[in-house]
């Protein structure tokens, strides 16, 4: 649920909230203060567990013209969406929390007209993949999966949860290939200020914060820090990146971006104005300065 709540949201936004989410607050807080192992518990499970969200009128129409297929995952089977033809490199977008690969649309037709292959994924418990629950390895390792059968690969060009998991795993080229082009759009910084937003949201103590780490480290043998974009994502070996943020972003502060940047050898940070954390998807102007920087 990293995606939940405006990371920096007015006071009178966060107590404008559904009497069912001020009910959950009210229980997982008793429920922490008797029996801190069962907060914990269902605290993760909400944090791991994506809506499934009705579709929109025009993500249909983004996908009628794809080519479909499945790849397997170590979570299921991982829906893939191609556009254009199977010899030219491939472009490989990858959505956000909640999101789908409909909501990469826009960005069809201009990466088309530039002369690449088009391939989106709908990440484990999101659209057409199968799945209930996904943490930031469950989707990176789906992101690998799907890389491994794509051949020549231009760039990655992946938003929000999606640009964490790609730079947090970090997801690699088959046979130590160098990636030319990464765009990582309105990218969080870390695991560890996703749960702290989190829990703040939940009212939480930030003692929960720690359980958070110590149970990523004991299920993936590596600390939650390692993860964070800008200690793992340099090791991909990426040829250039560009670090694309918004400084109206609601959703994951514009400073995050701009540290990603900062601590990545050689990235070029590009900061928009007025777009969110969901607009800079659709934005023209994005798409063409994402578009030319993969050239």
């Amino acid at each position: 649920m990293p995606d939940i709540l405006p990371a920096k949201a007015p006071k009178v936004l966060k107590d404008m909230l559904p009497p069912g989410l001020r009910l959950l607050r009210w229980q997982l807080w008793l429920k922490w203060t008797i029996a801190p192992t069962l907060a914990f518990r269902q605290a993760w499970g909400l944090f791991v567990t994506p809506r499934r969200l009705p579709l929109k009128a025009w993500e249909a129409p983004a996908l009628a013209d794809a080519a479909r297929r499945t790849v397997a995952a170590a979570t299921g089977t991982v829906a893939v969406y191609e556009w254009g033809p199977a010899a030219a490199p491939a472009v490989l977008l990858v959505h956000g929390w909640e999101h789908r690969a409909s909501f990469w649309g826009a960005w069809v037709g201009p990466l088309l007209a530039a002369g690449y292959r088009v391939v989106a994924l709908d990440g484990p418990a999101h659209g057409a993949s199968s799945g209930r629950q996904v943490t930031l390895t469950d989707f990176g390792g789906a992101i690998q999966a799907v890389i491994n059968t794509l051949g020549e690969v231009r760039a990655i060009v992946a938003h929000s949860f999606g640009a964490a998991s790609v730079a947090g795993l970090p997801v690699r080229l088959p046979a130590g290939a160098v990636l030319p082009r990464l765009v990582l759009m309105s990218a969080p910084e870390g695991l560890q200020v996703v749960a702290e937003r989190f829990a703040d949201f939940l009212r939480l103590p930030h003692g929960l914060v720690g359980r958070f780490a110590t149970h990523i480290q004991r299920t993936t043998g590596r600390p939650a820090d390692s993860f964070a974009a800008a200690v793992a994502g340099p090791r991909m070996g990426a040829e250039k990146v560009l670090v694309l943020h918004d400084e109206d972003d609601e959703i994951i502060p514009y400073a995050e971006g701009q540290e990603i940047a900062a601590a990545w050898p050689g990235a070029v940070f590009h900061a928009t104005q007025g777009l969110g954390h969901n607009r800079i998807l659709r934005d023209a102007e994005v798409i063409q300065t994402a578009v030319a920087f993969l050239a």
